[in-house]
């Protein structure tokens, strides 16, 4: 049996190898054993799926097993989104839910993520104690009633969820704004569960709306359903060619979100962020600052420092940004790796809501994103950043962390003025520029994150990190 450890968020597997029928029911059991154990399961599960080969089957796996522990479900009926299971939890007062995603990974992957009762990611508490379940069942302790017996016991019904997470979203979207801009809006939903979601709600609200990938592919035209700049070319180049005022995109299961302007150009999460930060402090009223991951931008900061709001950094991973959400303390939450979500909603990160709030704030400002973000700049300075994937051998990936505990008296010839050890190793640097290696939760790599204040700054920042990293190896004979 494998070693089943829960990730930044939720298990996933490679399809076939690891995440396979009798693993996934493994899983569930353990999910179920958790919830009686915390006299939880009462209150009931929803199960969902993404477009996934076999993802609706391994739902109907994990109903089985649920309702075979005498766990209510509602099953959804068609693909559903992440934050929207999210939503249904909190919606019906369930127990939890489990959704069968492996979100942006490549379609070889599948996946459970379990959120818990708040509606977003479960916290490392529960997500070992899931794990301590796992390790104690055998596959004998799996217990299983056939779905169509489950229905005629009443253990299943169907649901469809987006009436109420669409009604749920249009308390925080200002439809009208939108339904008086007369935008076009090209959206890109990857062949995910964002179908039906994102398009259909800009089209309720007046928006002219060109849908691409919007039916099911389990290969997802190739290559992984992420929505970051090496696979959002086809809708740069929809946008250029039909004059559109934005491009939007969710991943698989619509939890993270892409951006392309009027004129094709992506923009990384860290620049969105921050300008939903600043937009939502403007025109909402709402008091509270931002909780970002380690590894996010500081442009952020800049924002918080200009309207007088605190900055709350959490190790990567929406869990621990949600909690800030729970709290009050936070209006809005987010992380470079395309995640967002706000006050009033859930402690979960939305890809489509964050897509919505896009589209309303170019409507309201009248302004192309680059037009934005130059007027951001102007009142809190400049940031630049940079995201690096290294894939280093584990000799060498010891060595650089072992180098990097030991704090440096500068970097790229900058003092070290701070190292931060909340996840991975974080140099801030004298001039208000920072460098961050960390290794990657979801992938066998380091992530190199960096930020300066222009882009001579930036490359003598990456040229360090080479150097770092060619000593490093050199040193391993990696």
């Amino acid at each position: 049996m494998i070693d089943i450890k829960f990730g930044t968020s939720g298990w996933r597997g490679l399809l076939a190898e690891d995440f396979t029928f009798p693993n996934a029911r493994l899983v569930c059991q353990a999910i179920a054993n958790y919830l009686k154990e915390q006299n939880l399961a009462s209150r009931g599960v929803v199960v969902g799926y993404d477009t996934r080969f076999l993802s609706e089957v391994f739902a109907a796996a994990a109903v089985e097993v649920l309702a075979g522990n005498g766990i209510f479900c509602y099953l959804t009926g068609r693909d559903c989104p992440t934050p929207v299971v999210g939503y249904s939890i909190v919606h019906h007062k369930l127990a939890g839910g489990l959704n069968i995603t492996a979100s942006h990974n490549p379609p070889n992957y599948n996946g459970i993520k379990f959120s818990p009762e708040t509606g977003g990611p479960a916290l490392p508490t529960v997500t070992t104690a899931i794990e301590n379940h796992i390790k104690a069942l055998s596959r004998e302790a799996v217990q299983r009633l056939p779905l169509a017996q489950a229905r005629e016991q009443g253990l299943v019904k169907d649901l469809d969820p987006r009436p109420v997470y669409c009604q749920h979203l249009k308390n925080l979207v200002d439809t009208e704004v939108l339904r008086r801009a007369g935008l076009r809006v090209v959206t890109d939903v990857l062949y995910g569960t964002g179908h039906g979601y994102l398009d259909a709600f800009l089209q309720d609200a007046g928006v002219a709306v060109e849908v691409l990938h919007g039916y099911r592919d389990p290969y997802f035209g190739g290559h992984q359903p992420e929505p970051s700049k090496e696979y959002l070319t086809e809708l740069s180049a929809t946008v250029r060619s039909s004059g559109a005022h934005l491009g939007l995109s969710v991943d698989g299961d619509a939890d993270r979100f892409g951006v392309v302007d009027s004129r094709g150009d992506y923009h990384e999460a860290n620049v969105t962020l921050a300008l939903l930060f600043d937009y939502l402090i403007r025109t909402r009223g709402w008091e509270g600052g931002m909780a970002r991951s380690v590894a996010t931008t500081h442009l952020i900061d800049r924002v918080a420092s200009y309207h007088g709001r605190p900055v709350f950094e959490t190790k990567v991973g929406f869990k621990y940004l949600g909690e800030y959400i729970l709290s009050g303390q936070a209006l809005v939450a987010g992380e470079e790796s395309e995640g967002f979500t706000m006050k009033n909603h859930l402690p979960e990160k939305d890809g489509i809501l964050a897509c919505l709030l896009v589209a309303e704030m170019v409507a309201r400002e009248g302004r192309d994103l680059p037009q934005l973000l130059q007027n951001l700049f102007a009142r809190v300075g400049p940031v630049h950043t940079r995201r690096l994937n290294l894939k280093l051998p584990p000799e060498a990936k010891d060595a650089l962390f072992a180098r990097l505990a030991a704090t440096p008296d500068s970097f790229a010839g900058l003092a070290v003025t701070q190292h931060i050890t909340l996840d991975g190793h974080k140099y801030l640097l004298e001039d208000g520029s920072w460098v961050c290696f960390r290794p990657s939760g979801t992938e066998p790599v380091v992530r190199f994150y960096l930020e300066a204040d222009s882009p001579e700054a930036l490359a003598r920042l990456q040229q360090a990190g080479e150097a770092l990293l060619e000593d490093v190896s050199r040193e391993s004979g990696g």
